[in-house]
């Protein structure tokens, strides 16, 4: 074979060539997993909200409405009910305050709108400081609260949450998160009653 002469144009062309041939393997993949990356996104949701709210027989997800906060930024309310009456809310929210980055939450309401659990969705903080947020000893301090009463804010900022230890901008996040769920709620997806 004949070894061809290096020049631009063949460089481009090589170069054209090698781009096409990635582009078209990506999008190939990205097609292959799109659909199980969804389900699977689903089916957490789903746990999330069985795992924060009260026992329910109706579909939350059928039931669900939502509030466009800002762009890719959209609360989701899911009401639970037992027959016609509702028993609670779950409500995905979320906080761009986090250390590294938005921080996704499903805080589950009474119809009081006392907090009745919080699981964490998705988040990208610190491994081993701001990774705690989802344990029980930094969540358990929400359950039981209602953010009437309780400031949503740590302790350090005049709040009523004790932050994690040198993770103060993931708890911050995490109530921050919470607060916009109660606030959203009170404005539009609280109870039916």
């Amino acid at each position: 074979m004949a070894k061809r002469e290096s020049n631009l144009t063949n460089m481009v062309l090589t170069l054209l060539v090698i781009t096409l041939i990635s582009g078209g393997v990506l999008g190939y993949v990205y097609e292959l997993t799109k659909e199980p990356i969804a389900k699977a996104k689903l089916a957490k949701k789903v746990v999330a909200i069985k795992g924060v709210i009260p026992e329910f027989d109706n579909d939350p997800l059928k039931d669900m409405n939502s509030l466009n906060i800002e762009d890719k930024f959209t609360i989701e309310f899911y009401p639970a009910k037992v027959g016609d009456k509702q028993v609670g809310t779950a409500v995905k929210t979320y906080s761009k305050k986090g250390y590294g980055g938005p921080v996704w939450l499903m805080v589950g309401f009474a119809n009081d709108n006392t907090i009745t659990d919080i699981k964490v969705l998705e988040h990208t903080e610190t491994p081993g400081l701001g990774t705690k947020m989802a344990t029980p000893a930094f969540i358990d301090q929400f359950k039981g609260k209602n953010p009437k009463d309780f400031k949503l804010k740590v302790k350090k900022d005049g709040g009523d949450v004790d932050a994690i230890t040198a993770a103060t901008i993931s708890s911050r996040a995490f109530s921050d998160a919470v607060q916009r769920a109660y606030d959203n709620l009170e404005k539009k997806g609280g109870s039916d009653e």
